[in-house]
């Protein structure tokens, strides 16, 4: 099972619209098999999300009822 992990997390992404870097994510949201970032660009002020998409679930959920 993949674990999200705080030295996984992107950074310097270049910006999608200008190639600027941006230093990290303003929004992490991990899913099942995937995690959404939310980056905004400082230098442009473009906003735009990544989504990376993994083999095996990102983050194990815990069971909602016993």
């Amino acid at each position: 099972m993949t674990r999200a992990d705080i030295g996984d997390i992107p950074t310097q992404n270049p910006c999608a619209q200008c190639g600027t870097p941006i230093a990290q994510p303003d929004w992490i949201e991990p899913g099942e098999g995937r995690v959404s970032y939310l980056w905004t660009c400082h230098a442009c002020n473009y906003r735009f999300e990544a989504i990376a998409i993994f083999d095996e679930p990102a983050v194990e959920y815990p069971p909602l009822a016993a």
